[in-house]
């Protein structure tokens, strides 16, 4: 099963477009993929994450908030391929 990160987010935030748009060839990199929420809507979302939006987390997880950090992503994307060697985004598989 393919790797699932949230990408807690604003319409209207430009540094969440750049986080979005910057994960694509890292997740593609690990088959992984990105499911994207919007802060505004969700009131317990909005409680916990307000002011650090864009937050990239997997599961309770919090990978990095406001900029993408890759080399951050790429250690935790390989641990997790790393864990289980069956997942097809496993580097060097």
């Amino acid at each position: 099963m393919a790797i699932e990160l949230h990408l807690i987010s604003r319409s209207y935030c430009h540094l969440c477009h750049e986080m979005e748009v910057a994960l694509a060839p890292v997740l593609g990199e690990f088959g992984a993929r990105v499911r994207v929420l919007d802060a505004d809507a969700d009131p317990h979302l909005l409680a916990r994450y307000d002011e650090l939006v864009p937050v990239l987390l997997h599961g309770e997880h919090e990978i990095c908030h406001y900029f993408l950090d890759v080399p951050k992503l790429r250690r935790y994307l390989q641990g997790l391929a790393d864990a289980d060697p069956g997942n097809p985004g496993a580097i060097g598989t």
